[in-house]
């Protein structure tokens, strides 16, 4: 197809050929890529945006050594706080105050290596992290990883623009490939599947957002309580306050959190690392024959049914490994597998390996196992460390939510809030001042009613326990679907690491009535905010979806006499970026009246850390063109801070004045040029008396259609000549349109900017259930009201602010 033609929304499209010819032609153009103008074929304008976060990935393979280093120092005051204080009270908690037999110190500490070797290293690190989406970790992660492979998401995400975000690679014909497409189909064409893996996935953020209440509560707890002399009130009290201290931190950002927190941390691993060292040689080296998985064997048949409880306290030893992979997108993936593998796993296991020693000596003492295996001289500074490494290790867990927040929000199933990315080097790094402040509150209320860690623990257990199987689940469906690994080595991960999972589950659970309840009310209550948020948002996505404008509305209102235009400039903003909002043609049903230049703004927050100016603005025109009306998509990186009015105003339109410039050159004067050549041809044929010359005529376009009836009769060559002359002429003129549109715009401008907000509200229809009418009418209606409104966002002020105001019955 070598010729333009109209798509159906009244826009001029052009082949590639055509469009790398008039990019030859114009120097301004030369750079632009032929995509550019493929936009035009493809009613979206993510495909540009998705294109830039592509070319701007913060995971790139050629990381720096460098910077990798300062990621594993970082991620040690971040991602192992948790995990590492945990040989405070693993012992304690295994065991009811005594020892029956001594052999059972080998079988616990045999389950303690054994469980932190094949979960958190083996599990998390060297599998699970690679399941990253794009660099992000966590459960949403996941499920957002998945529906780009799949037609699995309750809001339709497989549009056009797709392709160009997720990496897709060409398969070779194999059996792998033959049950992954099998899969595929199945959970595409199953409404119940694709219900039950959201819900899933909801369920597993939830626990993991629930973790950011109850890591710091237990672990501030238990550093105060160190000091046996303060009495419970003043333990809790003096918690409270560190509490409010640390989550006051935070929105200095992950990176100087770290920094603060690493040398901490990095200090407690030295002090737990040579402790045990020394209880080692002093104590009993014959311990380490633990590695032998004999002795849990051995440990399940002296102690049976009391052997399985115990394992409650034993699962304590890995609270905190979801953080490795929710934390993810604060650091990387290498940087995870060096920390963990070369500082953090080689001083547990030396940890718990001296408090063993120290135990096979002192039975009697493994109620506070910890603190009474620290040598005399060394005791104060380990405490000193220990009350801090506790505190920073509530870090992990509240990063984490910052993190998952953040996905579940761009993905449609939270209320909207504030992200503010608080480092420029290292992308995923958020901070929510929201959901800050709403995990204070609960950890403070959840510290003053629970008062001691033990409660807490019973909590904490079920909590990840619960995660863990979740990311199993979720994991086994990738390989399948997506990495389409061996069959064998699918079955090995799912039935090994399932199978020690649902071991564990079974004896927190049997904890639930001592406060094993507290994680699965606080999974309730975010579940049913998240199911709220994102059926209403799918609902009213949909309705704008198959209530958009049509072009023969927009091609009627331009010709509509009664419709007055405004001067000035109007941006209606909207977050429908396919096609243009349905409020438009309420706000002019009710107001008969549009601004001389109208521009829908949709704000697009890309997942790099900045845009340059140039990129910032994806433009579209709706036709007709003398309509002056404009699409636009603004893009920002996480880094970009929210122009103010009177700059964003002045960038919107230098980069619209440059958007129709660059259509002049894309569009009328390859018009001008080919018809003009087309008269040339055809002119020259006729001179020669060529009995083709009609043919060619036929073949011109408009305006010059009229040629064929003209071409074969004696008055040919004055039919040609004058339609020649007429388009020549043309060209002066299409220049001084050309200047005269770019003056409409600016002197519009100068007449003022009015910003038109779309605010809709969603009512369920009259027949609805008595169900669905609390749901969307008073429940959404609820957090919509309560969380951050879209002006408070995007900085628009309030002087100039029209709401345009609409009820969307779903």
């Amino acid at each position: 197809m070598a010729d333009h033609k109209v798509a159906d929304s009244g826009e001029l499209e052009m082949t590639d050929e055509q469009v790398k010819e008039v990019a030859e032609k114009n120097p301004t153009l030369r750079d632009r890529k032929v995509s550019w103008a493929k936009l035009r074929r493809v009613d979206s304008l993510n495909l540009e945006a998705g294109r830039v976060s592509m070319n701007h990935n913060h995971h790139s393979s050629q990381v720096n050594w460098a910077r990798t280093m300062s990621l594993v120092f970082q991620s040690i005051g971040v991602v192992y706080g948790d995990i590492g204080t945990s040989p405070l009270y693993v012992f304690a908690s295994t065991f009811d105050d005594h020892i029956n037999d001594k052999e059972d110190i080998l079988g616990v500490l045999s389950l303690i290596i054994y469980t932190i070797v094949l979960i958190p290293l083996l599990k998390y690190v060297f599998i699970v992290l690679l399941a990253n989406d794009n660099g992000d970790g966590g459960t949403f992660a996941l499920y957002s990883l998945i529906c780009r492979y799949a037609k699995v998401s309750l809001i339709p995400n497989q549009q056009p623009e797709d392709r160009e975000l997720s990496n897709y690679k060409l398969d070779t014909p194999s059996v792998q490939l033959r049950r992954s497409q099998k899969i595929k189909e199945k959970l595409e064409s199953s409404k119940s599947a694709k219900m039950v893996l959201f819900l899933v996935t909801i369920m597993g953020t939830s626990m993991v957002i629930g973790d950011g209440v109850l890591t710091p509560s237990i672990s501030v707890l238990s550093a105060v309580g160190g000091i046996k002399s303060l009495g419970q009130n003043a333990v809790v009290g003096i918690s409270i306050v560190i509490l409010i201290t640390l989550f006051s931190v935070q929105r200095f950002g992950t990176d100087k959190v770290g920094l603060s927190f690493a040398p901490i941390v990095f200090v407690w691993f030295s002090f737990i690392g040579g402790i045990g060292l020394y209880n080692l040689f002093k104590y009993n080296m014959g311990v380490l024959r633990a590695f032998n998985p004999k002795y849990i064997v051995d440990y399940f048949k002296r102690n049976g049914k009391q052997g399985w409880i115990s394992l409650g306290g034993v699962f304590l030893c890995i609270t905190g490994t979801e953080a490795m992979f929710a934390d993810l997108g604060h650091f990387s993936v290498r940087a995870i597998q060096i920390s963990f593998s070369c500082i953090t796993l080689p001083a547990l296991l030396t940890a718990y390996s001296g408090q063993a020693a120290f135990l096979t000596k002192h039975a009697d003492k493994v109620s506070d196992t910890f603190y009474e295996s620290i040598p005399g001289p060394m005791y104060w500074p380990t405490f000193v460390s220990a009350v801090a490494a506790t505190i920073v290790a509530s870090q992990a867990m509240i990063s984490g939510a910052f993190a998952i927040v953040s996905q579940s929000q761009a993905l449609g199933c939270f209320p909207r809030v504030k992200v503010v990315h608080t480092s420029a080097k290292y992308e995923g790094q958020v901070y929510i001042p929201e959901i800050n402040y709403i995990l204070m509150i609960a950890c403070v209320i959840v510290t003053a009613a629970f008062k001691t860690t033990e409660k807490i623990g019973h909590a904490y257990g079920i909590a990840v326990v619960s995660v863990m199987v979740i990311t199993t689940c979720m994991v086994t469906l990738i390989m399948l679907v997506i990495w389409k690994t061996n069959i064998w080595l699918i079955i090995f991960f799912f039935v090994a690491f399932g199978l020690i999972e649902i071991v564990y589950m079974s004896a927190v659970l049997s904890k639930f009535v001592q406060g094993g309840y507290l994680p699965l009310v606080l999974a309730f209550v975010l579940m049913t905010i998240m199911i709220i948020w994102h059926y209403v948002h799918k609902e009213r996505y949909m309705f704008e979806l198959k209530n958009k404008v049509s072009g023969d509305f927009i091609r009627d209102l331009a010709k509509n006499p009664d419709v007055n235009r405004v001067p000035g400039i109007g941006l209606l903003y909207s977050e429908l970026v396919q096609g243009i909002p349905p409020i438009l043609s309420h706000f002019v049903s009710n107001i008969p009246s549009i601004h001389s230049v109208l521009v829908i703004v949709s704000i697009k927050n890309l997942p790099i850390s900045r845009v340059v100016p140039e990129e910032r603005f994806l433009f579209r025109q709706v036709e007709p063109r003398n309509f002056r009306m404009f699409r636009c998509v603004v893009r920002y990186g996480y880094k970009d801070a929210i122009q103010e009015p009177k700059e964003f105003e002045r960038s919107l339109v230098e980069n619209l004045k440059e958007f129709i410039r660059q259509e002049h050159y894309l569009f009328e004067e390859p018009i001008l040029d080919q018809q003009s050549e087309q008269m040339n041809l055809a002119q020259s044929a006729v001179l020669a008396g060529d009995e083709k010359a009609n043919g060619s005529a036929e073949s011109l376009q408009q305006p010059s259609n009229n040629l064929a009836t003209h071409a074969s009769s004696d008055s040919s060559f004055n039919v040609i000549r004058s339609e020649v002359s007429s388009i020549r002429s043309t060209a002066g003129p299409a220049q001084a349109g050309l200047e005269a549109e770019m003056q409409f715009v600016q002197s519009a401008l100068e007449k003022g900017v009015v910003y038109l907000l779309g605010e809709a509200e969603v009512v369920a229809e009259p027949n609805s259930s008595l169900f669905k009418k609390i749901v969307v009418n008073y429940a959404y209606k609820f957090l919509r009201k309560n969380f951050r409104e879209g002006e408070k966002i995007m900085a628009i002020p309030r002087t100039r602010l029209l709401r345009v105001g609409m009820t969307y019955e779903i």
